[in-house]
């Protein structure tokens, strides 16, 4: 099992192959971009729980990386170390008022950065309650961001997402198969809100098949109708042939002895503030679970049902 991933954002090959080889071996999931404006795009695509980064860069300072994954409501719990050969006071002031957790300047000693590492995700997980699996924000967090968002007097959308059949899925292919079912999700929304959404919106993780969006577009539901075409197209690639041929999976039952399940789907359902007024943050999630629920009919999984109006 991966303690997570980590980017590195290193022009000097031998230092980001040395890094990628160490934490590798480590246990960890290493990505590497040798300039800040892949590592912003890399970061986009797929949120990691830690990022290594020079301040010397061939496009852009360290600093600019750094202020702009600070300013981007998705990336701004990311935990950052700089690594630099800059070792001035006030280079590290710099860096530490932009928003990074910690400064190592080069050359420096491996075990170190690895038990900085090691200590800035854990803090970053107990203070921020980051989901270990999908990286995204949970409970208190996204309860944190909505509070802002009702005093601050901007248009936005709540969005309740749910993966359907997920506990059947898990039963058949196992809780594995169900982790990496939680981190193609979490990558497809930060895809989608890429494609038809703004860099504020927001994206958390309340529990299990259960996320949500928060979303400034102009347009929510081309959000939602891209989001769940594209989850239920390519969810299929986590079944056996055989089983996306049939549609279904077979899962035990205790009277029949097994049943037919149909493939997971994306259900959601929303409210916004263009048509409500709302007084407490239980009142918008539980209306938004409520649209979604009742966007199901019977077992017809189809994007058309499955989508909610509000």
């Amino acid at each position: 099992m991966s303690k997570g991933r980590i980017l590195v954002v290193e022009d000097d090959f031998d230092i980001s192959n040395m890094l990628r080889i160490y934490f590798t071996g480590q246990g960890y999931e290493v990505q590497v971009a040798p300039k800040g404006g892949e590592a912003l795009s890399l970061t986009r695509k797929q949120l990691p729980n830690l990022i290594v980064l020079d301040i010397m860069l061939p496009d852009m300072s360290g600093y600019d990386v750094c202020r702009e994954l600070r300013t981007t409501t998705r990336t701004s719990h990311i935990p950052i170390i700089f690594l630099t050969q800059k070792d001035e006071r006030s280079d590290k002031i710099q860096g530490l008022e932009l928003g990074a957790d910690d400064y190592i300047v080069k050359p420096f000693d491996i075990e170190e950065l690895k038990l900085r590492v090691q200590n800035a995700i854990a803090a970053a997980n107990r203070q921020t309650q980051i989901d270990s699996k999908s990286n995204l924000p949970t409970g208190r967090l996204i309860e944190d961001h909505l509070r802002s968002l009702m005093h601050n007097g901007k248009a936005w959308t709540y969005v309740d997402l749910k993966i359907n059949q997920f506990d059947s899925f898990t039963d058949v292919y196992g809780f594995v198969a169900g982790d990496e079912v939680i981190r193609f999700m979490a990558v497809l929304l930060g895809e989608v809100i890429d494609e038809a959404g703004t860099p504020d919106d927001y994206a958390g993780h309340p529990g299990r098949d259960n996320f949500v969006i928060i979303t400034h577009a102009a347009d929510p539901d081309k959000l939602k109708d891209r989001l769940i075409e594209v989850f239920n197209d390519k969810v299929k690639q986590h079944y056996s042939f055989i089983d996306r041929e049939r549609g279904y999976i077979l899962v035990p039952d205790a009277v029949y002895g097994e049943k037919q399940v149909a493939l997971m789907s994306l259900s959601a359902g929303s409210v916004s503030t263009k048509t409500h007024q709302f007084s407490d943050i239980r009142e918008i999630t539980e209306m938004a679970a409520e649209n979604r629920r009742r966007g199901l009919t019977g077992q017809d999984n189809s994007a058309a049902n499955l989508l909610t109006s509000w």
